[in-house]
């Protein structure tokens, strides 16, 4: 048996678990949003400096798709860096910036409904990476 570490390999099957969770991730982004505006939520915000903006399903389905494939991509890229460690460092990584990325939402002007329904939306997102991204090792 050689002392020598193995690079990280991804399997088919995790990558198109990967994909899955890329896309469960936008549907659970997609879901929020609709409940949301289902139920009369009125998603126009006002961000400092900036003109006002209505939250569409367009930019729901745009953002969460970018911020997933980023996610998976930085895995990716760690996989190759940290190796057994990864899952890990992916992981904390994931979730500070799933923190950091509600911090705007204090200085934007919206609703209350607005503001909880665009959170949920960025941890649902998050749960959902986190969740299925990393491969487990035993």
């Amino acid at each position: 048996m050689s002392a020598t570490a193995r690079p990280a390999t991804v399997t088919p099957s995790a990558t198109r678990r990967r994909a899955l969770a890329v896309v469960a991730a936008v549907a659970a982004c997609v879901l929020i949003w609709v409940v949301g505006r289902l139920s009369g939520v009125d998603f126009t915000v006002k961000n400092p400096g900036q003109p006002e903006a209505v939250v569409g399903l367009a930019q729901v389905v745009v953002f969460s798709l970018v911020a997933s494939l980023l996610g998976w991509g930085v895995l990716a890229l760690l996989e190759r860096v940290a190796r057994r460690r990864a899952a890990v460092v992916w992981t904390v990584l994931a979730v500070v910036v799933a923190l950091v990325s509600l911090a705007p939402l204090a200085a934007t002007d919206a609703t209350a409904g607005a503001k909880v329904t665009l959170g949920a939306m960025h941890l649902a997102v998050a749960a959902v990476l986190v969740t299925l991204l990393p491969t487990r090792t035993r």
